[in-house]
C-alpha cells in the first residue's frame, strides 16, 4: 500500500511517499480504508520534534529521541472499514467510520489497523470523508476544555485563534451551549468566523482585545498567542483562562490561581471518551457543528500541505484525500 513514510525530523521535504505491506487485522481489530485524513498540529509537530522546551523530553520519549519511532505519522482518519477480526462486535465489514489514532499515528497510509475499542465511531451521514476527518481531535479537545472552564449559558466567551482547526469548533460548541461568543482572527477571517455564530469580531491585527475595556468569563486561547498574564486584566472575577499549548510558566501558573486568586488558569488532556464522540456526532447530525475545510491536498501531495501548515495562516482544516486504485 501507499503511505507517507517519516524517518527522520525536519522541514516537510522529510516526508517520503513509499511502497509499504499492508497490515492484518489482529481478532480485536478493524482493518480501515483510508480516504481522508488532515495535517494536524500534532503532526507537524511530530515531523519537526517542534514540541517546545517544557514538552522537548517528554515528547521524544514517546515519539523517539533521535529519530521518529513511528514512521507513519497521521493523527485523524475517515474511511471504510474493509475488514475485521473475529472477535469483533461493534463494526462490521462496510461501515464508513471517522477517528482518532491517538500516539499510534499511522493515517498517512491507505490503511490502518485499530483495536476496536479505539476512539472510531460511525461517520455522520450529513458529512463527507474529508470534513469528518477533521473533528475527532479539534472537536474533543474543544469540548473538553469548554467543559472545564464551566462554559454556562449567558457567559461571555473570548475564543483567540477563532478561525482555525480548534477555533472554528469553540465557535460553535461555546454558542451551542449559549455563550456571547467574541472571536480574534485576522481581517481576512472575520467573515468566516461571524457566519459560525460569533457575535462579536475582534481583528487582532488593528486592535488587542484586553484593551477594549471589556471583560469575560472564559479566555479560550487555541494557539497559544495570548498568555495569561496578558489576558488576566479581561477576564471576570472567578473566570478561566484556558489553553492547549502549556509551558511551564502556565504550570506554575494553574498551581497558583488554584490555590489563591479567583481567576483560573485551566490546562489538561482531553480523554477521547464514547460519550463525547456520540454528543458530537449528534450535534453534527443535527446540523449545530460543521467542519471548516481551508484546503484539500492528496495523499501524494503531503509535502505541500505541511508547507502550508507550517506557515500558520490555514482557516479551519488542511485535509489530505486517499485515492485508491485497483491494486491495494
Amino acid at each position: 500500500m501507499k503511505a507517507i513514510v517519516c524517518t527522520k525530523y525536519g522541514p516537510p521535504d522529510v516526508l517520503q511517499l513509499k511502497e509499504v505491506e499492508k497490515p492484518v487485522p489482529k481478532d480485536n481489530e478493524i482493518l480501515i480504508k483510508i480516504f481522508a485524513t488532515t495535517v494536524h498540529r500534532g503532526d507537524v509537530k511530530t515531523r519537526g520534534a517542534t514540541f517546545g522546551l517544557f514538552l522537548w523530553l517528554p515528547m521524544r520519549i514517546i515519539f523517539g529521541l533521535i529519530r521518529p519511532r513511528k514512521k507513519i505519522l497521521g493523527m485523524e482518519l475517515a474511511g471504510e472499514i474493509e475488514s475485521v477480526g473475529k472477535n469483533v462486535k461493534r463494526f462490521k465489514e462496510g461501515d464508513q467510520v471517522f477517528g482518532a489514532t491517538e500516539l499510534s499515528l499511522g493515517a498517512y497510509a491507505e490503511y490502518k489497523c485499530m483495536p476496536e475499542e479505539a476512539p472510531v465511531e460511525i461517520k455522520p451521514a450529513n458529512m463527507s470523508y474529508e470534513e469528518a476527518a477533521a473533528v475527532p481531535n479539534a472537536a474533543i479537545t474543544v469540548l473538553y476544555f469548554l467543559r472545564k472552564g464551566n462554559i454556562q449559558s449567558g457567559q461571555k466567551v473570548l475564543i483567540h485563534g477563532a478561525s482555525g482547526s480548534l477555533g472554528t469548533f469553540a465557535v460553535q460548541l461555546a454558542k451551542y451551549y449559549g455563550a456571547e461568543v467574541t472571536g480574534v482572527c485576522s481581517t481576512t477571517n472575520l467573515e468566516m468566523v461571524k457566519s459560525l455564530g460569533a457575535d462579536n469580531v475582534i481583528d487582532y491585527t488593528k486592535e488587542d482585545f484586553t484593551k477594549s475595556g471589556q471583560t469575560y468569563d472564559v479566555i479560550f486561547d487555541t494557539v497559544g498567542k495570548a498568555s495569561f498574564s496578558h489576558s488576566k486584566s479581561s477576564l471576570k472575577k472567578k473566570g478561566f483562562y484556558l489553553t492547549i499549548n502549556p509551558t511551564l510558566a502556565h504550570i506554575l501558573q494553574m498551581l497558583w490561581t488554584s490555590m489563591i486568586g479567583s481567576k483560573k488558569v485551566i490546562l489538561g488532556i482531553p480523554k477521547n471518551s464514547t460519550e463525547d464522540r456520540i454528543f458530537l456526532n449528534e450535534l453534527i447530525e443535527a446540523g449545530k457543528l460543521k467542519s471548516v475545510i481551508d484546503r484539500s491536498y492528496p495523499l501524494e501531495q503531503i509535502v505541500e500541505a505541511h508547507r502550508y501548515v507550517d506557515k500558520g495562516h490555514k482557516k479551519g482544516n488542511v485535509v489530505i484525500t486517499v485515492e485508491h486504485n485497483n491494486k491495494t
